[in-house]
């Protein structure tokens, strides 16, 4: 440890709280804030951060983790107004869970690997009074980032396929079964139901592939808007009066330009 690095961390984070402090109580809009009122902008930040993070953006993290530190100085500075806690109390809670959860450096548990690591952490949270593994799975998470989150935290307590192989085949099984409910004339709700099946599914082989499903589809989704804004600056004519073969092919010179 740099106890240098440290008195500078230390210093920056107690002129951000000394900053807190002195706009709270004197800028208007500052004082109105509640912890209701910063929520959609704290997700709007955590958003700004992973669209930096996706950029390799180094300056753009940079920036977006000062703004999330300031919403974390910010609720605890509302909190300690309410008599609730404060921000030291919010810091060596999770101190304390830190130590408790990783007994293989505070304590005298081995691990083998960063696997065993996270099964450890899962079994000491329902030591502690959690009732469900799920139970630290947000409400609000998006879906695809929620289903991935409930399969690896099932996954610790063994409720796991053996192999990728198994999890393709339920892909493949999932797949028939929507493909029956579509053919049977099954109504909506039985068809979301299997496509929500399907998508489930996988998620759940990305998990064994490696692949971080909604990181995935959002680069995916990134080229797609870059060849369809390629299709749009290049059309030189109204995209409706275009056939989709037309567009096409500027579709394929799009794919062209992005491998240059």
């Amino acid at each position: 440890m740099d106890p240098q690095r440290h008195r500078k961390s230390e210093e920056a984070f107690g002129r951000l709280c000394t900053i807190m402090d002195e706009l709270r109580e004197q800028c208007p809009w500052d004082k109105k804030q509640t912890l209701g009122s910063l929520r959609n902008l704290t997700i709007e930040e955590t958003y700004e951060l992973a669209d930096a993070i996706l950029d390799e953006d180094l300056p753009g993290v940079k920036e977006e983790i000062g703004d999330l530190m300031l919403h974390m100085v910010f609720y605890a500075r509302i909190a300690e107004e309410q008599q609730a806690f404060d921000i030291a109390d919010a810091l060596h809670a999770i101190c304390d869970k830190l130590i408790e959860r990783h007994p293989h450096i505070y304590g005298d548990v081995e691990v083998a690997d960063a696997e065993e690591v996270k099964q450890n952490w899962e079994k000491i949270k329902l030591k502690t009074g959690k009732k469900s593994v799920l139970e630290g799975v947000p409400l609000s998470l998006p879906a695809m980032v929620k289903a991935f989150r409930m399969q690896e935290k099932t996954a610790q307590v063994g409720f796991e396929w053996d192999r990728p192989d198994q999890v393709w085949e339920k892909v493949m099984e999932e797949i028939l079964e929507l493909r029956e409910a579509l053919d049977g004339g099954h109504g909506e709700e039985r068809v979301e139901e299997e496509f929500g099946d399907v998508l489930f599914s996988l998620i759940n082989y990305a998990r064994f592939i490696k692949v971080d499903p909604e990181t995935a589809l959002e680069r995916v989704n990134r080229k797609f808007k870059k060849r369809f804004e390629y299709i749009e600056a290049h059309a030189g004519r109204d995209l409706k009066t275009m056939n989709l073969d037309e567009m096409d092919v500027l579709w394929e010179e799009a794919k062209q330009f992005d491998r240059k």
